[in-house]
């Protein structure tokens, strides 16, 4: 498997940030880490080998990148309008940083797909959207749909934009809508341990979903799946081999 590693000084975060690359071709896949985590996680968790078929095969290429969760939504010891704040410069970091880097190896302005796990499930909800020109397809695995776990009641502009159930709602821009529409959109949780609160979104999410009429796969797995790696090795290589298969 072709595997690379990259790092460069971002402008956005002024801090040093590192990414992998898996694979050859196929659909890119911005791989997002659960909170906290770093751009090695998916390989460290065998989530890499858990879709080394469908990598090698040329059906998806991986770019796993680093998260800031820890100075955004993590930081406790932060107003929550310095933590959305932060979290506004990932959202450049990622979106004219990454996504450029991706499609420079691609030659073309190629729309991606996010995924992730837990917080990065949230991660790759919330990037597809609210950028649909340049996200086409998610597989969100047990992640929120809002940050109100990180900043309780309180509400700004920048943390409205990136709560998907607060925004969604009110959408109304058709050329917005019709990016969304287009996408493909998996949305899947367990049903088992520490897992109520994203059942709890993925529900309200459905339902939102529904009233934009927006089509979405919402798969609720067995009570017996956990909020863990095991399943999420599951998960993750079986949604892909049901888009890109």
């Amino acid at each position: 498997m072709n595997i690379e590693y990259h790092h460069w000084w971002s402008p956005h975060l002024q801090q040093e940030m590192a990414l992998k690359v898996y694979g050859h071709a196929g659909k890119p896949v911005l791989v997002f880490p659960a909170m906290c985590g770093r751009f090695f996680e998916f390989e460290d968790f065998k989530m890499i080998d858990a879709t080394w078929e469908l990598i090698e095969g040329g059906k998806v290429q991986f770019f796993t990148v680093d998260s800031v969760d820890s100075q955004s939504w993590a930081n406790w010891g932060a107003h929550p309008a310095d933590r959305a704040r932060r979290h506004e410069d990932y959202d450049r970091y990622i979106t004219r940083e990454v996504v450029p880097f991706v499609w420079k190896r691609f030659e073309e302005e190629i729309p991606l797909l996010t995924t992730g796990c837990s917080m990065g499930g949230y991660h790759a909800g919330n990037f597809f959207f609210r950028h649909p020109d340049l996200f086409d397809a998610v597989i969100t695995l047990s992640g929120l749909f809002q940050p109100g776990m990180f900043v309780g009641d309180y509400m700004d502009d920048n943390i409205y934009f990136n709560a998907p159930l607060h925004f969604l709602p009110n959408l109304t821009d058709p050329d917005t809508l019709a990016l969304i529409r287009r996408g493909d959109i998996i949305i899947c949780t367990g049903q088992g341990a520490w897992e109520e609160d994203m059942v709890a979104d993925a529900r309200a999410m459905r339902q939102v979903l529904k009233d934009k009429e927006i089509p979405a796969w919402v798969d609720f797995w067995g009570f017996d799946v956990n909020h863990d790696w095991p399943w999420w090795r599951k998960q993750l290589p079986y949604f892909i081999n049901h888009l890109y298969g």
